[in-house]
């Protein structure tokens, strides 16, 4: 494995990386084709936490989490680490005092796949972490891996600057040289969202509004007045 630390990375614009943000997991995943959704078991270690940032990617080996301290050192204001590793990892990689110097450096979040600890002490700095799992297992220091190289995590491939948003719906990848096309994207999306649920307020239904009630027929489905009118072989 090549080992290198990258100092200077491309990072989206920042009004775009603050409407995705605000948007979400869900809308931002719609808004590029249902692509960039991490697999489920990245979770938040705690609810109601919302982030965006460009990400500051790190490759460290499973029982090792010596490129994190690296990286610390690489990320601007506004960043977010996410950590793959060369294998599959249930150690716990980061704790309270990485996010202690995390919040300091101005770094929004964690998206881990591997574990971390500590998950009371997280919760009451406010530091949000998407991660494998919850483990005390610790590691060591002594393997060097890479830091800003493309990586895979949660699943999802994950380039140096491409944009992370992560919330109770787990975590989205969107490309740092799409990140304005999606934001426009999820934009309209949400204002077409907002005049559907106004009419859902009014009481309409959703068969109708999408116009499902012709393919519905199409596809074979029959409405009975009741039980009594279904035949022996249905």
């Amino acid at each position: 494995m090549k080992t290198i630390a990258v100092k200077n990375i491309k990072r989206a614009n920042i009004s775009d990386i603050s409407i995705l943000e605000k948007i979400g997991v869900a809308t931002s995943h719609e808004s590029q084709n249902r692509l960039g959704l991490m697999d489920p078991h990245i979770r938040p270690i705690y609810k109601d936490s919302r982030i965006a940032g460009s990400a500051v990617t790190v490759l460290t080996h499973p029982n090792d989490n010596w490129m994190i301290h690296v990286a610390l050192e690489l990320c601007l204001p506004g960043d977010i680490l996410v950590v793959g590793t060369t294998d599959e990892s249930t150690y716990g990689m980061f704790g309270d005092l990485l996010a202690t110097s995390s919040i300091a450096r101005g770094i929004k979040g964690l998206v881990i796949d591997a574990g971390i600890r500590d998950v009371k002490e997280l919760t009451q700095m406010g530091f949000p972490v998407w991660s494998r799992v919850i483990s005390a297992q610790g590691t060591v220091k002594e393997r060097v891996g890479s830091v800003n190289i493309p990586i895979i995590c949660g699943g999802q491939r994950v380039e140096p600057g491409d944009v992370v948003i992560a919330d109770d719906d787990g975590v989205c990848i969107v490309s740092r040289k799409d990140a304005s096309q999606v934001a426009k994207k999820a934009n309209k999306r949400v204002d077409q969202e907002n005049k559907k649920r106004e009419r859902f307020k009014n009481g309409e239904l959703s068969i109708d509004l999408y116009n499902m009630r012709d393919r519905l027929k199409d596809s074979g489905l029959v409405y009975v007045e009741s039980q009594d009118e279904m035949s022996d072989d249905e």
